[in-house]
């Protein structure tokens, strides 16, 4: 399927590696350390959208998302991270499907360590939060985590198999 299978095993473990890393990091500083409310109050100081975004209300670990609630600039930067957990996730679930799908050429294994790993990692993710303060640890934000793997796994998992019936119908075509 790939020129160089190897080559992309190892990319896919070094980036959910990377991923991983940086999560680690990340969730040993502080929301303070974190926040980009200060830049996005200077660059969305006309806030753009309020009018639209102004409707949205809804409760995410007991507490109320809406710009009513948090300001402006922190119903914008609240999305970006839920937002950035998600992707994150959907990344580091599809680079170990890829990678173990090319070690052991089996499907459960590539679907169990895609979503497992995510999972755990997510979880113990949210305790070092616990551990470091000043951050609030959410089973929420695991949740959100898991769907994250779920989708990149599947999504992956699709593509693979796209160009796997592309690739077998290009052998038909030219036998």
């Amino acid at each position: 399927m790939f020129k160089n299978k190897k080559i992309w095993i190892a990319l896919s473990f070094l980036c959910a590696l990377i991923i991983m890393l940086t999560l680690f990091k990340s969730s040993s500083e502080t929301y303070d350390q974190q926040t980009i409310v200060p830049w996005l109050d200077k660059i969305l100081a006309g806030r753009p959208f309020e009018g639209i975004l102004s409707h949205i209300s809804f409760n995410y670990a007991g507490s109320e998302i809406s710009i009513a609630a948090k300001g402006y600039s922190s119903f914008v930067e609240f999305f970006i991270r839920k937002g950035a957990h998600f992707f994150t996730y959907f990344i580091m679930g599809g680079s170990l499907f890829v990678g173990v799908l090319g070690v052991t050429k089996k499907y459960k294994w590539a679907f169990s360590i895609g979503l497992f790993l995510p999972l755990i990692f997510a979880a113990t993710d949210e305790y070092h939060q616990f551990l470091t303060g000043g951050r609030t640890p959410l089973v929420q934000d695991v949740i959100l985590d898991f769907v994250g793997a779920t989708v990149g796994v599947t999504v992956v998992f699709l593509v693979l198999k796209q160009l796997k019936k592309r690739q077998n119908s290009e052998k038909i075509t030219v036998s």
